[in-house]
Parts: structure tokens; sequence; C-alpha cells
């Protein structure tokens, strides 16, 4: 079955978060964590048949990527191009999976994948889209197709590449930060990189949360963390002090240990991710992850209204202090098209950072 919306109103949401699926996202993120505890993104992991499929899949992808260039709009929003590349890889993406998963699976599992890539209409990018790849993976695993000692390679492998290839996609499509910006992600896009990459250094003995600040430990270590690889690729992007464009990445690295970094990046997802509607109300449900929202949320999943902002077909929603039915956020330009349009000027600099503020984060 081709899983559609069930989260559309609060009352949807705060059931779901009660509700079996929610679990099984939770206890899977956490699995995949603990799977990966003191393990180096450069150490010798042995992987299995299904995740060199699985890299197989994301290297379909980046090929596609590589073969649909952006037009030269003049604009540093969203573009176009995006859409081509999204339509290729929806048409392929059957194709792709033949042999990973069974024919009366592949329309299901296949619409998780394609949800990955961004919103094809508004082309953006946050973490609900990062999400849908966790459901991709966590289908999978309901499915048996992954094992549970298939989970280290399956983050430092294959995660790790999806976020490497989105990387190239934010950065080739100029893809625009959901939500306006990207205000339930790190650094605009991501969240699970860091959660991720805090479990790699969970055990490390001599780096802190506060060695972020560091250029030298950046340049060193981020081929082997994770966590200071998306630190590194946040300051190529964006300029000034980590204090002024990412103070949320800032005011974790006052924390006293990568134990609890990572333990506050658990229930800041859970918090900020699993627990926004702004977020969730875009997730699809079908047999393998199951939900069922309310009779309201029956009649508008599939699609009886046009978002006025080209954001999908979806009713609008007054969600957590909204003021208006905004659902999707206001369209802001990316950092890395931002910084490239700015790099074109006579003088060659970059415009000053903006100072951002965060709310209190659950790490101490």
């Amino acid at each position: 079955m081709i899983p559609v919306r069930q989260i559309l109103t609060p009352d949807d949401l705060a059931r779901f978060l009660e509700a079996p699926a929610c679990a099984e996202l939770l206890d899977f993120v956490n699995a995949l964590n603990e799977a990966i505890i003191g393990v180096k993104t450069t150490d010798q992991i042995e992987d299995s048949p299904v995740i060199q499929k699985l890299l197989a899949l994301l290297e379909n992808i980046k090929q596609t990527n590589k073969e649909i260039a952006p037009l030269d709009t003049k604009s540093r929003f969203g573009n176009p191009a995006f859409r081509d590349f999204y339509d290729k890889c929806e048409a392929q993406l059957p194709i792709w999976l033949t042999d990973i998963v069974l024919p009366e699976n592949t329309e299901e599992v296949s619409k998780y994948v394609q949800e990955s890539f961004g919103n094809r209409h508004r082309i953006d990018y946050g973490t609900g889209h990062e999400l849908n790849f966790l459901a991709f993976l966590l289908c999978l695993y309901k499915l048996e197709v992954i094992q549970r000692e298939d989970f280290r390679a399956l983050v430092i492998h294959v995660f790790f590449r999806y976020i490497e290839i989105m990387r190239g996609l934010q950065l080739s499509y100029w893809l625009e930060p959901a939500g306006s910006q990207g205000v339930w992600g790190l650094d605009d896009f991501h969240f699970l990189p860091f959660l991720f990459g805090a479990g790699q250094l969970r055990t490390h003995k001599h780096l802190r949360p506060k060695s972020i600040h560091s250029e030298e430990i950046l340049e060193e270590f981020s081929k082997d963390y994770m966590y200071f690889e998306c630190v590194r690729f946040v300051n190529s992007i964006k300029t000034g002090s980590i204090r002024w464009h990412s103070p949320m990445i800032d005011d974790i690295s006052g924390a006293k240990s990568w134990e609890k970094v990572n333990i506050g990046m658990f229930k800041m997802f859970r918090a900020e991710v699993i627990g926004k509607l702004p977020i969730m109300q875009h997730f699809m449900f079908g047999s393998l992850i199951s939900f069922s929202g309310s009779s309201t949320s029956d009649r508008t999943a599939h699609g009886e209204e046009k978002c006025e902002n080209e954001c999908g077909d979806h009713s609008h929603v007054f969600a957590f202090g909204q003021e208006f039915p905004d659902c999707c956020g206001i369209k802001v330009p990316s950092a890395a098209a931002a910084a490239a349009a700015e790099a074109q000027t006579d003088d060659g600099s970059l415009a000053k950072p903006r100072k951002i503020f965060a709310r209190p984060i659950p790490f101490d």
C-alpha cells in the first residue's frame, strides 16, 4: 500500500506519541545509536550483501544528481532542476529496489526513499525528510531484510553516505531549509548525524564537546567522527563565529561530556522532531509503519486541499503557536546559496552573520 498522511491535528500527534509506531521509531534510533558508540567512521566494518545493495542504491541516486545539472536561474532559492532529479528518481526507484525488497513491498518502501530527498514542490529539505530515510531503513528491518548485526554498518556506511549525498543535493540544487529557517535542525537541514556523531564520541577519553571550537581538531578528526564533520560543514558554508550562526550547536558544546550530549540529543529528537506537528503532519504511514489518525485526518490525508504555498496537497494546520496557517514555513534561501551568491560580488566578501536566539535544550 502507498503510505498516506495521518497526523493533521494536535490530537492526532498526541495519540501518535503514545502509539506503537512512535515507540518503534524511537527504539530503532536508540538501537542504531547503541551500535555505533565508540566506533569511528574510518573503522573497518564488514558490509553484508544487503548493505552493499543499499550503497549501490545510494550510488544510483548520486549519479542521477550528477546527470541533472542545476539551471542557471540567477536566484538564491531552490533550483527547479531538483524537480527533474526528483522525477527521474521516482521513476527509477522500483527498478533500483528490485534486489532489496519483494515486489509487493516496493510501492510502500519506495515512497519513504522518495520523500527522503526533499519536497518536490517547495524544493526544500528538513529533518522530516531525513526522518523518511530512517523510516525506509526501519521498513527494511521489519521486513527482515536488515538484521540487527547490520546496524553498525547501516549507520556508519549507509546513513552517513545518505547524509553525504543529501549535502550534494543541497549544494547543487540549493535546497531551502524546510520550516522557514530550519528551526528543527541543528544545521538548517539535519539532526540525526549529530545524534549518531555524539554516540561515536561517547566513550572518547580526550575529545570533549567544547572541542568543536578548535579548527585544528575539526580538520583532524572530521574524517573519524560525524559530529565534527557536521560542524566543519556548517562552518564551511556560514560566515563568522559558530556562536552567531549556529547558537544551538554552540550551546551544546558547553555540556560536560559526550554522554550528556548523546542522551540529550535523543531527548531533543523526540521533543523537537517526533513531537512537532509542523514536521509530523507530513509523515506518512502504511502497513509497515502503521498509525491511524482521526476521521478528520482520514478525509484530508489524501490531498483534498491544495496549499497555496505550493508545498503539496494537504489541509492547513495551526500548530504549537503558529499565528498563520503557513504550515510549511516561509521560503528562505539556503546558506550555501547565499554564500555562493555573495562570493560572486566584486570584493568577494560575504554577508555578516545574523544573530539567532535559541531556546534552552536538555543537556544538563
